[in-house]
């Protein structure tokens, strides 16, 4: 009798164990994939922390990823591939407990892979970057400074446009899940075309889809394109949903000038976190750079174009939470060289507020808006070597620059406008007569 009760005994004590083992595990509770400019990112949504690691095999490419004590619970077919370097996902259970996902690959990639402890808005993510290999073996340049010396002096201002966060980070939500990154980017997207309308201008899209871009890359693609103004659009939320009102802020060497100011800047600089950026690729706040001693100029220029701005937000925005520009340790307007503001819309959280940034024609509005206060600001700070300071100097009117467009050649614009083409050449310090499109031309005075 003493032997029968054994038996059960040591059966329950072995489920006991495994069950422990079993509930020990990790579950990969989702997967989500980006494409980027430069890279793809794979995510995986984990139920804990776990360890992994990658291996690379050739003939044919591949990319094997190793998941510790951890099972899939849903499928990979569903994985937006288009576009990718990623032929075909597929996975398995390795040695009766590991998780591995293989990666067919039709392009060398180089990886990149790391975990992300939880945060407010998720849980524990291994991420695993594939960097196209072309692109990563580019060196990296740091912007040469603008000149007057330029062989084209007579350029158009360059005017960063970046729409806030993306990819692995939506930003704030709204009713109707409503999406920051959706709306700001719809925004940036309005601008651009506006910029692009004026010969004055050259816009250039920080993100252009939906993924994300740390800070310092966000301000690296405005140096590597020469701007002259960083715009960050944004469309937060508060912790009330009566918080309303449109705003602009600069940056601050000092402290917030409100708390609503340091509140949304906490939020913005831990984007990077909830974007998925590796520890190791974090920089620290407001490090160096404000030392500089141009930061002092720069800074007065943000608060002079954010001014402007502001002032036409608040010919179309119900209310300005702010009438004049505000202040906070932003990460993204570190630019030490670049007048930066950073640009809330609206409060997303606010019912009302957040069915007016879903329709194109507000979205629009606060656009223009926009635009104009830039283009005031320019009129009455031209950049050296612009058109703007042509415009200014009287050299040549402000209607007589104009913009390349396919199919354009020097002799039909000097035919068009009446002068020579030798004449369209000395204006424009031309040494040939190829021209790009795009590129700005000031038609000299004829006769």
């Amino acid at each position: 009798m003493r032997n029968h009760c054994r038996l059960p005994l040591a059966i329950f004590c072995l489920m006991t164990l495994f069950a422990a083992h079993v509930s020990a595990s990790v579950e990969v509770e989702d997967v989500r994939l980006w494409r980027a400019p430069d890279h793809t990112r794979v995510v995986l949504d984990l139920s804990g922390p776990t360890n992994h690691k990658v291996l690379e095999l050739a003939n044919p490419l591949r990319l094997v990823l190793d998941v510790s004590d951890a099972s899939l619970a849903g499928a990979l077919t569903d994985l937006p591939l288009d576009g990718t370097p990623i032929a075909r996902v597929r996975s398995g259970i390795r040695e009766g407990q590991d998780l591995r996902v293989v990666f067919d690959l039709s392009a060398d990639v180089n990886p990149k892979s790391f975990q992300l402890a939880p945060n407010e808005r998720t849980g524990h993510r291994l991420v695993l970057d594939l960097f196209d290999a072309e692109t990563s073996k580019q060196p990296v340049i740091a912007a040469p400074k603008k000149t007057v010396e330029k062989a084209d002096a007579r350029r158009p201002v360059v005017v960063a446009i970046d729409a806030g966060h993306g990819g692995e980070d939506p930003g704030a939500s709204g009713p109707k899940k409503l999406r920051e990154k959706h709306v700001v980017l719809q925004i940036a997207n309005r601008l651009r075309s506006k910029f692009d309308a004026s010969s004055q201008f050259r816009p250039v899209m920080i993100r252009t889809g939906d993924y994300y871009i740390t800070h310092k890359g966000r301000r690296d693609l405005a140096r590597k394109n020469q701007a002259d103004l960083f715009i960050s659009i944004h469309a937060d939320a508060f912790t009330h949903p009566s918080a309303n009102g449109a705003s602009v802020y600069a940056l601050s060497t000092r402290g917030a000038t409100s708390t609503t100011a340091q509140f949304l800047a906490d939020k913005e600089n831990a984007a990077d976190l909830v974007g998925g950026v590796a520890v190791s690729d974090m920089d620290d706040v407001l490090a160096g750079v404000l030392t500089d001693l141009s930061m002092t100029g720069t800074l007065d220029s943000s608060l002079s174009v954010g001014a402007e701005v502001l002032g036409e937000m608040g010919k179309v925005a119900p209310r300005l939470h702010k009438t004049k520009v505000e202040q906070a340790a932003f990460l993204v307007l570190k630019s030490p060289d670049i007048p930066s503001i950073l640009v809330e819309t609206g409060f997303i959280s606010n019912p009302k507020e957040s069915s007016l940034l879903a329709t194109p024609t507000y979205q629009d509005k606060m656009a223009s808006a926009i635009f104009r206060g830039v283009e005031r600001w320019f009129k009455s700070n031209p950049p050296p070597g612009t058109v703007f300071a042509r415009s200014s100097s009287g050299e040549a009117p402000a209607e007589r620059a104009v913009k390349v467009v396919r199919g354009d050649t020097l002799s039909g614009i000097a035919a068009k406008y009446a002068v020579s083409v030798d004449e369209l050449m000395r204006s424009n310090s031309l040494s040939s007569k190829t021209i790009k499109v795009g590129q700005v031309l000031i038609i000299p005075e004829s006769g």
